[in-house]
């Protein structure tokens, strides 16, 4: 198998996923649960998804489609389209897999999933984080991990239009 086509086995569609989450829970594996845009990928997620990772055995992101984001961010969002932001994500070692919801929340897909671990970023309360309460439920942590100060995709937008 190529790099590239590791990477593209990353990303995955539900009846995949569901096999793949057979594997890991039949080998009594950690899963974890982080899910946003990351629309144009800089430090902070980088460091974020880095954190998120280091709580379990496997990192699953849930990537918001394109017309999620456009629906949450706005029209002019998001830069990069879906197949790019997955792939990109998909590249990185920390995360081993990319599932793709159309939906404004990931609620349904946390449903799914059912993970021992549930993260967001630091502009989340605990309480608040969607899906908390099936994560809870199941026996699993939901966690706020905080935010590195000065790294936004918004930001990063505001810098670009201001060139």
């Amino acid at each position: 198998m190529t790099n590239f086509e590791h990477i593209q086995a990353k990303i995955l569609n539900e009846s995949d996923l569901k096999h793949l989450l057979a594997i890991w829970q039949k080998a009594s594996k950690k899963v974890v649960f982080t899910n946003g845009c990351f629309d144009l990928l800089h430090y902070g997620h980088i460091h974020y998804l880095s954190a998120a990772a280091d709580l379990g055995d496997y990192l699953i992101v849930g990537l918001n489609a394109d017309v999620s984001v456009q629906r949450l961010k706005g029209k002019n969002r998001p830069i990069k389209d879906e197949k790019n932001r997955a792939h990109i994500l998909a590249a990185l070692s920390v995360v081993h897999a990319v599932v793709i919801f159309e939906q404004d929340t990931p609620y349904e897909l946390i449903q799914q999933i059912q993970p021992d671990v549930l993260v967001k970023g630091g502009d989340w309360q605990t309480e608040d984080i969607v899906g908390a309460d099936i994560v809870l439920a199941g026996g699993g942590i939901v966690k706020s991990l905080p935010f590195i100060k000065g790294h936004s995709t918004t930001s990063l937008e505001e810098k670009i239009k201001r060139q």
